[in-house]
């Protein structure tokens, strides 16, 4: 079994920062891409930032400038530095992460369970 953990998310003022957290555990061999998404309500989910393995990163044009992803290999965590927070930011951010458990294992899609943030005065 393999699981994401989000973590970090909750209410603050627009022009301010959260830091989220995303940790894999379980049976794991590998952890190539991972991203983070996020979906306001009424509104589909987007990629907000991905980062590969070797540390290369994309962010939408929406955070760009603002938000900094970042992951530590060798603890399987991911995180998300988000600064100049603002209102259209509010939605619930999920984890996604290519995980191969085992050398023969393909890599497949995993997904965090979502941690909620809301920008509001």
């Amino acid at each position: 079994q393999v699981q994401l953990v989000e973590s970090g998310g909750g209410l603050v003022q627009p022009g301010g920062s959260l830091r989220l957290s995303c940790a894999a555990s379980g049976s794991i061999f590998q952890i190539n891409a991972m991203g983070w998404y996020r979906q306001a309500p009424g509104k589909q989910r987007e990629l907000v930032a991905t980062t590969t393995r070797g540390g290369s990163t994309y962010y939408a044009d929406s955070v760009k400038g603002r938000f900094t992803v970042s992951r530590d290999n060798a603890k399987n965590t991911m995180w998300l530095q988000m600064n100049s927070l603002k209102p259209e930011d509010t939605a619930v951010y999920y984890c996604n992460a290519l995980i191969a458990r085992t050398v023969s294992m393909a890599f497949r899609d995993y997904w965090g369970q979502g941690t909620q943030v809301t920008v509001s005065s």
